[in-house]
Formats: structure tokens, C-alpha cells, sequence
């Protein structure tokens, strides 16, 4: 058996291939980045620019100097620049707005699209809470590593690079030296230290998809939980991964911490060594009050968004380990691919053909050897057997959720392998055992089969599968919700919700899988014969359990272990005395049974 999604671990994959795989979104609205670029630059020397006009305004103000006199070309410079650096710096984030949103919406829908395009198997192993989890994490990512890694790291590069080479050209180059060493201390312990806490981090979001996983799961198995009384049990199995994550989410604060206080003290010791040396160069005559003003405002106004850097690659480094695992999504391959240029199914008679179709889910099984059939142009085949002889699969492998391990199927000549999916399930119209609805009303999962059908189509499918009656004894008739999975409709009720589906959807092929077997006798009768009616013009495939709704079937193939054993019409299979005379021979010994167990239980007919 294959490891299920959310065991698998996030890849350790290279942060500038992430990062390369935003770059195409980015570049749609290459004008809008390169505006809030400039824009940026200008924020940023209008900021760096506010202390040296107050440099000028201390000294012209300092009574050491000659007259006082009023600075008012600088106060008004000063406020210039501070209000220029806001605007700057609003304009770029209503600029970049447009770019950030439709990126994150691009990547999501990238994302959906390709889950959509896995195959089936992908989706029988995956674990919906732990995906779902990754999936937010991703997108949260994206906003913060294209908001953060432009509007934060960037910039304050540029600033430190701008204050250098101001300290350099107009002080002692010992004030440029100590601003740099300490940049370069800070740098390398916070990029030794994130990278050390980043195992802790991406072992805090695997138990945290972990707990998401089994917490998604319990809830959508909630009566199934009930019937056993488990609560308890789904809690402590719950609480299992809680612990775990708590102690991933305890370690990963306190190496925070210690990051956090690392980081104050090289701050702390480069801001003291730099404030000694401007303080003696005021005590020496060498400085003004001003530059010693200047000095400390460059300082204050370097090291907090240093500190604030510190913080943003950290929250950067782990938004790239969040969307590890999404994007980790995207480099699942499609299974079931269509061929280049493949063409589109054309449906002509609808006639279906198994060539020597061999199938297996798993190396080391064959579910499917040599089959072989066909189902001539509007006529009804049956497919019957017991349990895990293979019958479902066929309906699977028509849908081409599956490829062939070996031979063929062709619908009017045409191999379903040489053209499009699109097409192919365009044709064919599926009512399933295991009827699975939108959380949304029954009008909706209805229209689902044809979504441009007009409402009186919908009706008219609904009535055609005899449950309009039924909608319409609801206080909201059509506009009812069947709640999650279609929980609040019996099994009945929801297989006439998707055979009316199905009839909506007017395919010219037809595919009944157990389609009736959750209904009861008189309502199975009533729809058996309108999907008679619908078979005079159909190709139909039946997978049938109960073989009193499969009598007037052009053939009937009896499957045992993945081979048809038996074929031909029901009065031809029971003469032959075989596998299909026995199953019929049993299930009329079951029918005369049950109203003998339901008067031995107390039940009496009236």
C-alpha cells in the first residue's frame, strides 16, 4: 500500500526554485513591479534624507553658532520628506495590490486545477485535512513573501547601503566599519539560527496537517463515530498529534527566543561602540550637536527595521516551508494524461468494445485478466459477480480514470486513450453505487449534471427519477440543503438525486453502478422502468447486485476474480445451470427468507 499524502515529508527543495516559480505571476504585471520599485527607492532616500535635514536644523539652531535664527526652509524640507516617504510609500502598496492578489489567486487556481487533473488514485490516498492545511499555509506564504521579501528586505538593504556610504564619505571611516561588522554579525547569526530552527518549524507543520488530517477525518465520519461510541477514542487519537505539536510548537518558540536574544545583544553592542565615538567627537570639537543627532537618527532609524529584518526572514524562510508542500502538489504527474493534439471523442452510435482489457491497481495484484465484450450501439449489457470480482472497475476504467495495463477499450473505434478526457466523460453518464452530493441544495446538485439546463429541465429530471414529489414535501423544496456529503438525504433519496442528474446530463452512453440497490422495492420498480425507457435509446452498461433489475438486459456477463466466466441472456444463463444460475437461485431463497425473519421478529404484515 502506498504512504498516504500527509505522511510523506516536505522535500528539502531549493528556496530559489520556489521563489523562481512565482517569478512568471510576478512578471504578468511586469509595469505595475517595476512602478512600485521606483516608487520604493524613492520612500527610501526620501527616509534616509530626514536626518540630515535635521542635522541642519540642531546646528542652526545651536546658540554655538552664529545668530539663531528660525530654520524654516529645513522645517519645511523636513516635513516634506516625511510626508513624501508615507506617500511614497502607500503608493507602491496600492500599486503592488493588483500584482500580490493576483498572483496568490493564479497559484490557487493552478493548484485546483492540477488536483483536479490527478488521477483517482492520487485521490484515494490522499488525506483531505493535512492537503487542505498545506493548501493555506501556501497561499498565506505567498502573501507574505511577496509583500515582505520587496517592501522589507529590499529596502532596508538599500537604506543600509545608502547610511554607509554617508558615514563613509562624512565621518571617520571607524563609523562605517562598525555599522557593516555589526550588519554582517546580525546576518550571519540570524541566517545560522533560522536555518537550525527550520527542522523545527517544518516538524510543527507536519503534526499540525497531522492533526488537521484526523480532526477532518473523525468529523466527516461523525456517525460512524457514534455508532461505536469512539469518542473518546477519536480524541485521545487527536490529542496524540496535539502533543506532538505542542512540542514542536514549545521548541520552536524557545529557539525564537534565543534568536530574538542574540539578535538585541549585537544590536545593543554595535549602537553603544557607535554612540561612544560620536559622543567624543562632540567632547573633541570634531562633531556638532547636529552630526551626534544625525548620527543617532540613522542609527534608530537602521537597526529597527534590521531587527524588524530579522523577523521578516525568519516568517520568509518559514513561509517558503509552507509552500514546500503546496507547491510540492504541483510536481505530482498525471497519471491519466491526454496525448498531444489529442482529438475529441466523436460519438457517432455510442457502441462500446473491451479488447482483451488486463487492469491492475497494484504491481503485485491483477484485478482484470483478458476481458473481453462488446455493448452494441443502443443496446443494455449487465455485468453481475460477487464482491471484488471486478465489475466497478470496468465503469472506471471506461471513465479512463484508469489506463489499461493491457489492451483496449474503443467507443465507436476509437481508442479512449487517444482522445480527450473532456470528451470521453462528456459522453458518458454515471449514476454510482456510493452517491456522494454538494453540501448545497438538491436543486443545485441536480443542475450539476448540465449546469446551463433551465429550471424546468431540472424539474423534469427530477420527476422522470420520482423525487419530485419528495422535493417538493421539503419546507424549502428545491432550495433545500443536503448538508455535507448529502447527509440529510437517505441512500435512496440521494441515488434519485444523482439519477436525476444523470438523466439531466443526456449522454448518449449510460453506466449504472448499483444504481438502485439502495432503494426500496416500490421506488426501484417505478425507476427501473424509467431507465428502460431511457436504455431504448442508450448505450447502457449496468454493474448490478440485484439481478431482478437486470432480466431484460441484450446480455448479462457473469464475472468471478477478474475474468467473465459466463455470458449470454438471463434464460440462456439459467438453462446453462452455472455461476449465474446460482446466484439467481440464491437471491430468490433470500427474498422468500425475509418475510419468514420479519414474523419470527415480531413484524407482522397487516
Amino acid at each position: 500500500m502506498r504512504t498516504p499524502y500527509v505522511d510523506r515529508p516536505p522535500q528539502r527543495g531549493s528556496d530559489w526554485k520556489t521563489i523562481k516559480t512565482l517569478i512568471p505571476y510576478l512578471w504578468e504585471f511586469k509595469g505595475r513591479v517595476i512602478f512600485a520599485l521606483v516608487c520604493l527607492a524613492a520612500a527610501k532616500v526620501a527616509t534616509v534624507a530626514v536626518p540630515l535635514v535635521l542635522k541642519e536644523i540642531v546646528d542652526a539652531l545651536d546658540t554655538k553658532q552664529a545668530i539663531l535664527t528660525l530654520p524654516l526652509v529645513f522645517l519645511l524640507a523636513y516635513g516634506a520628506l516625511r510626508l513624501a516617504s508615507s506617500l511614497f510609500g502607500e503608493l507602491r502598496d496600492v500599486i503592488f495590490a493588483k500584482v500580490t492578489q493576483h498572483s496568490i489567486r493564479r497559484v490557487a487556481l493552478k493548484v485546483f486545477e492540477h488536483l483536479h487533473a490527478l488521477s483517482l488514485r492520487f485521490h484515494l490516498e490522499r488525506q483531505t485535512g493535512g492537503m487542505s492545511r498545506d493548501i493555506e499555509r501556501g497561499a498565506a506564504g505567498i502573501r507574505f513573501l511577496l509583500n515582505f521579501m520587496l517592501f522589507n528586505i529590499l529596502p532596508t538593504l538599500l537604506e543600509i547601503t545608502i547610511v554607509a556610504i554617508i558615514l563613509l564619505v562624512k565621518y571617520d571611516p571607524w563609523y562605517a566599519i562598525i555599522t557593516l561588522g555589526t550588519l554582517i554579525v546580525y546576518v550571519l547569526f540570524t541566517l545560522w539560527v533560522t536555518e537550525w530552527r527550520m527542522i523545527l518549524r517544518r516538524n510543527m507543520n507536519e503534526m499540525d496537517s497531522k492533526a488537521n488530517t484526523r480532526a477532518i477525518d473523525s468529523l466527516l465520519n461523525y456517525e460512524t463515530v457514534k455508532y461505536f461510541g469512539n469518542e473518546r477514542y477519536e480524541a485521545a487519537r487527536y490529542d496524540e498529534t496535539l502533543q506532538k505539536w505542542e512540542h514542536a510548537a514549545i521548541r520552536n518558540q524557545t529557539s525564537l527566543s534565543l534568536l530574538n536574544t542574540g539578535q538585541a545583544t549585537i544590536i545593543a553592542v554595535g549602537v553603544t561602540l557607535l554612540m561612544i565615538l560620536a559622543t567624543s567627537g562632540v567632547v573633541a570639537g570634531t562633531m556638532t550637536v547636529g552630526d551626534l543627532v544625525l548620527v543617532n537618527a540613522f542609527l534608530i532609524q537602521l537597526y529597527a527595521p534590521l531587527h524588524f529584518l530579522g523577523f521578516v526572514y525568519r516568517e520568509i524562510r518559514h513561509s517558503l516551508a509552507d509552500m514546500e508542500r503546496m507547491f510540492g502538489l504541483l510536481t505530482r504527474h498525471e497519471e491519466v494524461k491526454d496525448k498531444p493534439n489529442a482529438p475529441d471523442l466523436v460519438v457517432k452510435r455510442g457502441a462500446i468494445r473491451f479488447d482483451h482489457v488486463a487492469f491492475n491497481y497494484d504491481s503485485r495484484r491483477q484485478v482484470l485478466f483478458d476481458v473481453s465484450f462488446d455493448v452494441p450501439a443502443g443496446h443494455k449489457v449487465a455485468v453481475v459477480g460477487a464482491s471484488g470480482a471486478g465489475k466497478s472497475t470496468l465503469s472506471r476504467l471506461l471513465f479512463r480514470f484508469y489506463d489499461v495495463a493491457g489492451g483496449r477499450i474503443l467507443i465507436d473505434d476509437q481508442d479512449i486513450r487517444d482522445v480527450t478526457q473532456t470528451s470521453l466523460r462528456r459522453a458518458i453518464g454515471i449514476v454510482p453505487q456510493d452517491t456522494v452530493l454538494f453540501n448545497d441544495t438538491v436543486y443545485y446538485n441536480i443542475a450539476y449534471g448540465r449546469p446551463e439546463a433551465t429550471r424546468d429541465e431540472v424539474i423534469e429530471a427530477a420527476k422522470s427519477a420520482h423525487i419530485h414529489s419528495f422535493i417538493e414535501s421539503l419546507p424549502d423544496k428545491y432550495d433545500s440543503i443536503v448538508g455535507e456529503r448529502g447527509l440529510k438525504l437517505s441512500g435512496g433519496e440521494k441515488q434519485r438525486v444523482a439519477i436525476a442528474r444523470t438523466l439531466l446530463k443526456r449522454p448518449p452512453i449510460l453506466v449504472f453502478d448499483e444504481a438502485t440497490s439502495a432503494l426500496d422495492s416500490h421506488t426501484e420498480k417505478a425507476i427501473q422502468a424509467e431507465l428502460r425507457e431511457l436504455a431504448v435509446n442508450h448505450t447502457t452498461l449496468v454493474i448490478a447486485h440485484r439481478l431482478s433489475t437486470i432480466l431484460d438486459a441484450d446480455q448479462i456477463l457473469v464475472m468471478e476474480h477478474g475474468r467473465i466466466v459466463e455470458r449470454g441472456t438471463h434464460n440462456e444463463l439459467l438453462a446453462h445451470g452455472g455461476s449465474y444460475a446460482k446466484l439467481w437461485a440464491m437471491q430468490l431463497r433470500e427474498q422468500a427468507e425475509r418475510p419468514r425473519r420479519a414474523v419470527g421478529n415480531g413484524v407482522v404484515s397487516p
